[in-house]
């Protein structure tokens, strides 16, 4: 990669970002299953910061995927927008401003 600060802390973001959608979609999951206790005090702390970190994105993509009943789309629809972006701004990075 390119020793630009910026860029690695934008990029660094984002796969933190990324990896916090996908230990909730695994959580979820796990809750679904009963393999973890929602009724835990830990787990309940985790699964609502988890929650606070990802509704801000998936609620405006909630809206406009259709209702497919228990399948929820958007952490996928998130994910695949998280690695664009990445792509994106490396792209734009070494073509405009480098």
């Amino acid at each position: 990669m390119s020793s630009n600060p910026f860029l690695w802390l934008i990029l660094t973001i984002l796969d933190i970002y990324l990896w916090i959608i996908i230990i909730w979609v695994v959580s979820s999951w796990l809750v679904a299953f009963g393999i973890i206790n929602p009724h835990n005090q830990i787990v309940r702390s985790l699964l609502h910061a988890l929650n606070r970190l990802t509704y801000p994105v998936m609620r405006p993509i909630r809206r406009f995927l259709p209702d497919l009943g228990g399948l929820d789309l958007s952490p996928m629809v998130a994910i695949i927008g998280i690695i664009f972006l990445q792509k994106f701004i490396v792209w734009a990075y070494f073509n405009y401003l480098s």
